[in-house]
């Protein structure tokens, strides 16, 4: 959804209320300039954005990352990687 300053200062409650289900992108002088959303929806973003230590990380998201693979179609980029070192 996308809204004016103006409008959106005129109607602040009922934009908040519609960030809860998707982000609202508030225009100014036409153009893209904020965009609010819910917190939960910020976490989510955030969440997947910043880097921890191994050990912060929960046990199903480590059980995630063990039972990962990738995909048979990507194998090919297996050659690209062969030769190097960190």
């Amino acid at each position: 959804m996308k809204v004016t300053s103006t409008e959106f200062q005129q109607n602040v409650g009922r934009y908040q209320d519609a960030a809860q289900q998707a982000p609202v992108v508030i225009t100014k002088n036409s153009r893209a300039h904020t965009v609010l959303m819910s917190a939960a929806f910020f976490e989510m973003v955030m969440k997947g954005r910043v880097a921890r230590p191994i050990e912060d990380l929960d046990d199903d998201t480590l059980k995630a990352i063990a039972r990962s693979e990738v995909s048979a179609e990507h194998a090919p980029l297996d050659n690209l990687l062969k030769d190097w070192t960190p």
